[in-house]
């Protein structure tokens, strides 16, 4: 849709100001500074007149209280208040009602009443400014209450009461009352006498009832700016935003004027719409209408620009933008932030500062989430936490969210614990981000303690907190804390949503309660898609790839997959390395005639599961005939060729990627240094690595690094790997350091492989795969006392090895085996020809390799070990 300029634009005028002239009488002053709109001028007026011993008449006050809400000059307001407490002025009308409408709008409502409470005459404007200040605040009683005490004095309610009446109605949902003024208005006039009830009335009706909004609109005899205004933030605000533009267009054919709240319900109409001609057209009526130097305006160009996906027109109108304020640095600040940009969004903080500009709390929660999701965001986090402190920075809940979240995405349990004792206000996403990252860190006993706080302190959970709280119930000895929970959920009456129930689901399959999770997905009513694929989601996370299969041809029975589906149960393929039945899949979903076959994230997942599935040449294939192809599609096809020890291959297609304009991302570089992990290329690898710091600028995180030292550690620099690690700008995770105790143990480093077990504990000490690990070393050195005193360790820590899976296709049905498990129905026929073959390897010379088995006879099982048994 283009704007028809042909049809001539209307705009309000600009202010302009004076010069302040100090001969003029006082009051006269601030009559002329209010004609001309000059609000600060007003109060530097009033500043001089106070440092006088003068006070503005009768007449100016309120226009000095006007210009202190327009300001927020909250402490000014007070002061005038406190100033004419004891005089003749107080007892004024007119100047009461300005004291009333000042508190009101900055927000102090008990004030305003107490003032309205001592007034000793009112009138209807009085009446009516406490009646709009209680609607401001949503105080619905209080407006019915003081709109019948008003009747029952004599007063009768003008078309200002009602706008005030329908505002309180459409903040509590009243539609009755609602009704009921809109009726009243018709009968006494007022509909069509007076736009503003009106446009009260077309608010009121978008609450619940679009259509009956635009009747209202249409039926309006006089219809200004500012209804015109509502009804496009009406289709604005519900998500029609295609009929907002419309709108505008009729407006501009009808030769209304239009002001700078149009344009900002246009410009975020424009974002949602999502067209970056469209929004360009916008920018450039704002440029011919005087509006560029409105930093409202500004500002809502730069989020439009940035919400439709062109950072680059942000940064533009960013850069061309003489005048900047705080909100404006915020904007451009966030928009980096969200395309993933953070040393732009840390460089342009750093230039903010650099330039004077100082910032706000919105200025330093942006920053916090930043440093949330950066590699070496911890580092950066505290330093950020150290500057709030010391520049005296309220911590509010808001600011105090940002620091939680940040140290719970760094994994910093003991920050977290200290910044949420210290906060004093929370609220319930405060106690949701605590739980969550206790959660996740295995400390569900402490989780549950600041479950309970949350009763103590009145902060009603909701569906978000048992999620969180879920998600520490891991396995078996968890399953009555989650029953518990579960209980609570029916108890308390809250609402189940697909996301509640998937995550209740996964507990009980995580508890081992499979029952009750297949239960909890019977009993849903009214499944659906997204519930089908939630439960199949759930086991395939869960590793139960038999059960998602199982659970898709139900479904197929019931709904039809669609590519979330089929993304889904691929990945439970590739798991199994179960290539028939990911062909299966392939076949089903190109015999569907929907748009399955030409979707983009399908057609990736195909890729990855043919490669891990060990068929290379099907993955190639797929790729190739891939109508277009995005930064993932070429992920997978490197990863495939790396996981297939093709690393001279997944060089090339790096190179053909960078040809075709693709630009690489975090994910690429770790598929292609694997892929030269895998394949002994220490050279290029170290040369892509650099390439990725200096030529991208891609700050490397912690997977990165753990690429090099397994690189430098399977080419047996295990030097120049310790070297690495040791030099890296962040500190290593266990996953480095197992890179490195991985590449010791196949180089019989024994010394060096105890010293680093001992690193890898204190950061992970509850993964069993440590000293799985360990093990293999001591055991590859034939130390079976150092493997021994391991193993002791593990048990002592209630940890267990998960144990081998393999499964087989018999019959079209899947046969899962575990190590040790005798559970099969056939288990005696099955371990009596292991046994046999481990008879038969043993007469022709068979001798088993010690790096790969844990445990303690070596003799005894180390044969079973290799047999499976």
């Amino acid at each position: 849709m283009l704007i028809p300029f042909s049809l001539g634009l209307h705009f309000a005028p600009k202010n302009t100001h004076i010069k302040d002239d100090p001969q003029k009488d006082w009051n006269s002053l601030i009559k002329n500074q209010t004609n001309l709109k000059n609000d600060h001028a007003i109060l530097s007026t009033y500043s001089r007149m106070e440092s006088l011993g003068l006070t503005p008449n009768r007449a100016a006050l309120p226009l000095v209280l006007k210009a202190c809400v327009k300001l927020n000059a909250v402490e000014t307001g007070k002061r005038i208040h406190l100033s004419i407490r004891n005089t003749n002025l107080i007892e004024d009308v007119r100047v009461g009602t300005a004291i009333i409408d000042f508190y009101c709008k900055c927000g102090f409502i008990e004030e305003a009443r107490k003032v309205f409470d001592e007034m000793v005459e009112r009138d209807l404007v009085s009446w009516n400014a406490m009646i709009s200040g209680y609607a401001g605040c949503g105080e619905f009683e209080e407006v019915v209450f003081l709109v019948m005490r008003m009747q029952r004095e004599g007063f009768r309610p003008n078309s200002r009461t009602l706008v005030a009446m329908l505002l309180a109605c459409q903040e509590v949902a009243e539609v009755r009352l609602g009704k009921e003024i809109h009726g009243y208005c018709l009968r006494n006039g007022l509909f069509d006498l007076d736009p503003h009830v009106g446009t009260a009335l077309i608010g009121f009706y978008l609450s619940f009832n679009v259509r009956a909004s635009h009747t209202v609109f249409d039926l309006m005899a006089v219809r200004n700016t500012v209804c015109w205004n509502a009804m496009i933030k009406g289709y604005f605000d519900i998500g029609e935003s295609l009929k907002a533009l419309k709108l505008f267009e009729k407006m501009l054919m009808d030769g209304v004027e239009f002001d700078s709240v149009t344009m900002l319900a246009l410009i975020q109409a424009c974002a949602e719409f999502g067209s970056l001609e469209l929004g360009s057209q916008i920018h450039q009526m704002a440029i011919k209408c005087s509006y560029s130097n409105d930093l409202f305006i500004v500002n809502a160009l730069l989020n439009m620009y940035a919400d439709i996906g062109s950072l680059k027109s942000a940064c533009k109108l960013f850069d061309v933008t003489p005048r900047r304020d705080v909100a404006l640095w915020n904007s451009m600040i966030s928009a980096y932030f969200e395309y993933s940009c953070n040393e732009e969004a840390t460089s342009l903080f750093v230039h903010m500062r650099t330039e004077g500009n100082k910032e706000d709390d919105r200025t330093i929660v942006i920053m916090f989430s930043l440093c949330a999701e950066s590699a070496d965001g911890l580092r950066k986090g505290k330093s950020l936490h150290a500057y709030a402190s010391k520049s005296g920075m309220r911590m509010d809940v808001n600011l105090g969210n940002a620091m939680l979240n940040m140290y719970a995405q760094q994994n910093c349990i003991d920050s977290v614990q200290k910044v949420f004792s210290e906060m004093s206000n929370v609220d319930v996403i405060s106690f949701n981000t605590v739980i969550l990252a206790l959660a996740r860190n295995k400390l569900g006993s402490e989780a549950w303690e600041v479950f309970g706080l949350m009763w103590e302190l009145d902060v009603e959970p909701n569906s978000y907190t048992i999620i969180s709280i879920l998600a520490a119930c891991k396995d078996e000895t968890c399953l009555n804390i989650g029953r518990s929970l579960h209980g609570f959920v029916i108890k308390q009456g809250i609402e189940v949503n697909v996301s509640l129930n998937t995550a209740l689901t996964d507990m009980y399959i995580n508890c081992g309660d499979e029952a009750t999770a297949r239960n909890l997905f019977e009993s849903c009513p009214g499944r659906d898609l997204i519930s089908w694929n939630a439960l199949i989601a759930t086991y395939v996370k869960n590793n139960l790839a038999h059960e998602a299969f199982l659970v898709f041809s139900r479904m197929i029975s019931e709904v039809e997959p669609n590519s979330v589906t089929i993304i889904n149960i691929l990945s439970s393929c590739t798991h199994l390395a179960h290539l028939p039945q990911g062909q299966c899949f392939h076949a089903y979903m190109l015999r569907q005639e929907s748009s399955l076959g030409h979707n983009l994230s399908l057609g990736n997942a195909f890729i990855t599961m043919y490669a891990r599935c060990g068929s290379m040449q099907s993955a190639e294939r797929i790729f190739k005939t891939l109508p277009r192809r995005n930064i993932i599609s070429w992920n997978a096809i490197i990863t495939g060729y790396g996981m297939h020890g093709r690393g001279s291959d997944a060089i090339l297609a790096f190179s053909q990627m960078l040809e075709d304009g693709y630009y690489p991302n975090e994910v690429t570089f770790i598929s292609v240094l694997s892929a030269c992990s895998h394949s002994g290329m220490i050279e290029e690898g170290l040369r892509l690595f650099d390439s990725m710091v200096h030529d991208f600028h891609i700050t490397p995180q912690l997977a990165h690094y753990g690429c090099v030292v397994d690189l430098l550690g399977r080419a047996g620099c295990l030097d120049e790997a310790r070297g690495f690690i040791e030099s890296m700008p962040i500190k290593p995770d266990a996953s480095v350091w197992r890179a490195l105790l991985s590449a010791y143990r196949d180089h019989c480093y024994t010394k060096e492989a105890k010293a680093i077990f001992e690193k890898i504990v204190e950061l992970d000490p509850m993964n069993p795969g440590n000293y799985v690990l360990v093990c293999n070393a001591y055991a590859a050195a034939g130390l079976w006392s150092d493997v021994r005193q391991i193993r002791t360790c593990l048990k002592a820590k209630g940890l267990r090895k998960p144990p081998g899976m393999s499964w087989i296709v018999v019959r079209s049905q899947i046969h899962s085996f575990a190590a040790g498990d005798r559970s099969h129905p056939m288990a005696d026929k099955i371990y009596a020809n292991l046994n046999s073959l481990l008879h038969s390897m043993k007469e022709i010379g068979y001798v088993p390799d010690p790096h790969w088995i844990l445990h303690v006879d070596e003799e005894y099982i180390q044969r079973e070990a290799n047999c499976g048994l």
